[in-house]
């Protein structure tokens, strides 16, 4: 077997670009040469090329053309020079072939040569690995447990070995030697010792990636995931998309009686998946993402983005649910902050509100001053009032429950779509919103402010 064959067949074994082992290959050469080579010969410039079509390598001495030599064994003039060349000039760089038999390597010379090879190989192979899973972050990688280091699984993974840590696996999850893991690739760094590849089974991208596998329809690319939120090990929300008007995203993630999304569950240790339809404005994505909560009314504040959500007392606790979990899950999905609050805390707002106003005692630093966000989502939870007539109403003027209650039904008709009956309806029910905050004493449901964290990686 020639060189060339040895080089073709180490390539392919250990994935190595040709050109790359012949670069090794040369610098053995010239490495051996070297130690091999008189002392004379081995002082000059020496340099290895390789001919492609005879498959030799050539050793080669090299010498810089110049008017007035000073170190001959690395310049020449122009005179000799252009004796072996006559189209030589200055600056140019003349080569002369150096015979060096192969029989001429000592034992020390050819094992100089071999410690090259395998280091330049070595150190191939380490930017082949590195390359191939540097490109495959944010994929799904399959691997078996080698072993468990204090709580860390080690993952054979192919041609390299992953780590596990802790912090990337899911609540109450073991492994054990010979295990078969499932894990989404989160870093690729190159290391003295190799490359260090980090997966995990926490990050929202692993619950995207499995959703990939488990529906076609994603696959495919007429379902997406626009973006997925997770607790890791107890609840995940993921937002869907479809580029098909005959195709339902979520109908297609649950699968025939929820075959596909169980299948998911099962891979993440029962953990809960809420499926829901992805909608450009925040507003109206904020109310699938409190589900299964109902929600009211939705007012956005775009210079703080700020998502004011209102909802029935009843409705409440499930909006925010367990430990405020599914209003931060419904946050990091929107990507918005989301101020949940009840009907009743709305109108004890309002009601401190007209005890302000009608000269009622309160302390400077507490009074609240009129807010038309609050006023409108106030005018919405009146019955018989829509977005569209509340906004019609703080657009006029009228900025809390108390203004509305004393207006007159004169001046209600002045607004468009407002008649004298509809004005005698408003008065009547705005006054009666009034009425339960001093008679039925209402109990504290004071909702959270939950900030969103960044936008979780998009598909």
């Amino acid at each position: 077997m020639d060189l060339m064959q040895v080089i073709d067949q180490i390539g392919r074994e250990k994935g190595i670009e040709k050109g790359i082992l012949i670069d090794a290959v040369g610098a053995a050469i010239l490495s051996a040469s070297r130690k091999s080579l008189p002392a004379a010969q081995a002082a000059l410039d020496l340099r290895v090329d390789f001919d492609g079509k005879s498959g030799q390598f050539m050793l080669y001495a090299v010498r810089k053309v110049v008017e007035a030599p000073l170190n001959p064994k690395v310049e020449i003039s122009l005179e000799e020079a252009q004796q072996i060349s006559p189209g030589a000039h200055v600056g140019d760089e003349m080569k002369t072939p150096v015979p060096v038999p192969a029989q001429s390597f000592g034992r020390i010379a050819a094992q100089t040569a071999k410690q090259v090879i395998i280091q330049r190989v070595r150190e191939a192979e380490r930017d082949s690995v590195f390359q191939t899973f540097k490109e495959k972050e944010g994929e799904l990688v399959h691997g078996v447990v080698q072993r468990v280091i204090k709580g860390n699984a080690i993952l054979n993974i192919g041609k390299a070995e992953a780590i596990l840590p802790m912090r990337e696996q899911l609540p109450r999850e073991e492994f054990r030697v010979g295990d078969r893991v499932r894990a989404y690739i989160l870093d690729v760094k190159k290391t003295s010792k190799g490359s260090q590849i980090v997966v995990s089974r926490t990050h929202p991208g692993f619950l995207k990636r499995l959703f990939d596998l488990e529906v076609p329809e994603i696959y495919e690319g007429i379902v997406e995931v626009k973006v997925a939120a997770r607790e890791a090990g107890e609840r995940a929300k993921i937002a869907v998309v479809s580029k098909d008007s005959n195709v339902d995203p979520v109908g297609a993630c649950v699968g025939y009686r929820g075959a596909r999304v169980q299948a998911i569950v099962r891979e993440l240790q029962g953990e809960k998946i809420d499926i829901v339809p992805w909608r450009e404005d925040p507003a109206t994505f904020v109310k699938a993402a409190l589900a299964p909560a109902d929600v009211q009314s939705v007012t956005a504040d775009s210079e703080t983005r700020t998502l004011r959500v209102l909802v029935a007392d009843d409705q409440l606790s499930l909006a925010i649910g367990k430990r405020g979990q599914n209003a931060r899950l419904a946050a990091k999905l929107v990507g918005w902050k989301v101020d949940i609050k009840s009907t009743s805390e709305l109108q004890r707002e309002a009601q401190a509100t007209l005890t302000v106003l009608m000269g009622g005692e309160a302390r400077p630093e507490t009074t609240p001053s009129p807010d038309p966000e609050a006023a409108l989502a106030a005018f919405i939870a009146l019955p018989g009032v829509g977005e569209k007539l509340a906004g019609r109403l703080v657009a006029s003027g009228y900025l809390s429950l108390a203004a509305l209650a004393e207006a007159t039904a004169e001046a209600l008709q002045e607004i468009e779509g407002i008649g004298p009956k509809s004005a005698e309806r408003i008065l009547q029910v705005a006054r009666e919103a009034l009425v339960p905050a001093t008679t039925v004493p209402a109990e504290p449901t004071d909702g959270p402010v939950v900030d969103a964290a960044p936008p979780a990686e998009p598909a």
